[in-house]
């Protein structure tokens, strides 16, 4: 079933000469509990892609569809919905409350949507994030690996259907690396989300079920993994 529909989308930036095409028409589907790698070289439109799948940057032209909703045609407190019910992004730089624990970190999506915290969510997240014993600790209390744990706790704390992830490796020593993808993948299999997620990594992006290669704001391949060991 059809979670996610791209058609022919646009991002531009600058004006005459000094023109970007960040995005030049980008069509493509993904399948509910599908798990997508998108590859390409720095500049290529992949970060500015990503953005706009999670409802975070306006497209210049063409329809973000999920759910088979159209995504843009919201207004903006339809779309402040969608961010916070329907996408879990994950970045990076992990972009954690400093003043905050672990557990308020985790659960801060659902506190800003005015909703009560699922206890028995939160709990079996700790558990398989493996942050029990760092509940409470402040983020400058934790490794980098740790801290990018919290940013997927608090990606997958309101159950999104769709997962968003730019670069989430991007920081980590291959073992923490491959510890976050490990947890990623369980996500994607466990509550069967749709997991997307930028790297520049090709050994993660033989994991996914699929890779889309973006480059000059256009896909240049877009190929399915055998077993998910062997590009197809």
């Amino acid at each position: 079933m059809e979670i996610l529909r791209v058609e022919n989308l646009r991002k531009t930036y600058g004006k005459g000469e000094n023109i970007v095409h960040a995005l030049d028409g980008v069509s493509f589907s993904v399948e509910k509990g599908e798990f997508v790698a998108i590859i390409g070289p720095s500049g290529s439109g992949k970060s500015t892609l990503i953005h706009i799948l999670g409802g975070v940057d306006m497209p210049t032209s063409g329809k973000v569809y999920a759910d088979g909703i159209d995504v843009y045609a919201q207004n903006q407190e339809q779309l402040a919905i969608f961010r916070r019910r329907q996408v879990g992004l994950i970045y990076q730089f992990y972009n954690l409350i400093p003043v905050l624990t672990v557990e308020e970190n985790i659960t801060l999506p659902v506190l800003m949507d005015s909703r009560k915290v699922n206890k028995e969510r939160l709990d079996d997240l700790l558990k398989t994030l493996n942050l029990e014993e760092r509940k409470f600790h402040l983020p400058n209390q934790l490794s980098g690996g740790q801290q990018q744990r919290v940013s997927i706790g608090r990606a997958l704390m309101n159950a999104p259907s769709i997962v968003l992830a730019d670069e989430p490796t991007g920081n980590l020593d291959s073992k923490n690396s491959q510890y976050i993808m490990d947890l990623l993948q369980l996500s994607n299999k466990k509550y069967n989300q749709t997991l997307i997620i930028i790297t520049h990594d090709e050994n993660i992006a033989l994991q996914a079920d699929r890779i889309i290669g973006i480059e000059d704001g256009k896909i240049s391949r877009d190929t399915r993994n055998k077993g998910r060991n062997e590009v197809s």
